[in-house]
């Protein structure tokens, strides 16, 4: 029996690279997943490097390796800085986050994530969160509901999806993957079918795991916990992601607001290096097509 692909991590020499490891270094990968990237730091790294890998989701953690070098920390990287000091580490080297959803979340169909399945409305990274998809589109106000699709999908036709969310739920409860299909399809453009689709579920999903506030807090924090002369290495997968991170690693800011000291002088806690991100090139694309979209951004933190 072929054995299941928990997830193929996305550039991963690049990933490497922009690290520049350290072998006694320590090193934080925010979202072990499958556990790729994570590895390939340990084999960088000597007997005095140390990596702390974070991931919210039971099912990773459980696939967590066995080293006296290696940390598996329970937890959703939003709480990055407390869960260092919590270990006693005052700084580290280099910091990693795949902002990708893992290839056991989208083929799992127990956990809502995917359209291609039928199943529970789920869509929770942590399994022990309190809200559902399927919760959220059964309690939401209708223009809370639109606002999600619009915001976080780009979904056109939010308002009619939303109208019809609402008017459905009052008939029967819109609890799995296939009474959601049912509601969506007439708005859905045929031609455009996997495409708008995916829109629609990844904004629920963002919506349902916060991720956008996470993403935010997750920043904000780096600019504390790695040392000067360190690098952030983040891997995004859509457009919303990837300007917070443009934005933050250029200005210390989601937003992009440039704060400058009383010489002029940029406050931002990073310098961003290349002013394009790294993309797969056609041979990974090829070996891994859910990489197309995967864009590696790369800053380093400023020396005091």
């Amino acid at each position: 029996m072929q054995q299941e692909i928990y997830h193929i991590p996305a550039l991963l020499p690049q990933t490497l690279a922009a690290l520049d490891i350290k072998p006694g270094g320590v090193y934080v990968d925010a979202t072990f997943g499958g556990g790729g990237h994570s590895r390939a730091i340990m084999e960088s790294l000597d007997a005095q490097g140390h990596l702390y890998s974070f991931d919210q989701d039971e099912d990773a953690v459980e696939r967590a390796f066995d080293d006296p070098r290696f940390t598996i920390v329970y937890s959703n990287f939003r709480y990055l800085s407390n869960f260092m000091r919590y270990y006693g580490v005052e700084g580290v080297d280099g910091v990693l986050a795949d902002l990708g959803v893992s290839f056991h979340h989208f083929d799992d169909a127990g956990r809502g994530f995917s359209f291609r399945w039928s199943g529970a409305l789920d869509m929770r990274m942590n399994r022990k969160a309190s809200t559902t998809a399927a919760q959220f589109l059964s309690s939401a106000a209708e223009e809370k509901i639109a606002d999600v699709l619009y915001l976080y999908g780009e979904v056109k036709a939010s308002r009619r999806i939303a109208a019809a969310i609402v008017k459905a739920r009052s008939e029967k409860p819109v609890d799995t993957v296939e009474r959601l299909l049912e509601i969506i399809k007439p708005f859905i453009n045929p031609r455009q079918e996997k495409k708008e689709l995916a829109m629609i579920f990844q904004a629920l999903r963002i919506e349902v795991n916060g991720e956008l506030d996470a993403l935010r807090s997750f920043l904000e924090q780096t600019a504390k916990v790695i040392k000067p002369g360190g690098r952030l290495a983040i891997i995004t997968y859509h457009s919303l992601e990837d300007r917070m991170v443009k934005n933050f690693m250029r200005t210390g800011n989601v937003e992009g607001r440039e704060n400058k000291d009383l010489f002029g002088r940029s406050e931002a806690p990073f310098k961003m290096l290349g002013s394009k991100p790294v993309v797969p090139d056609e041979a990974e694309i090829e070996r891994n097509p859910r990489s197309r979209s995967a864009k590696l951004r790369i800053a380093t933190r400023k020396e005091n």
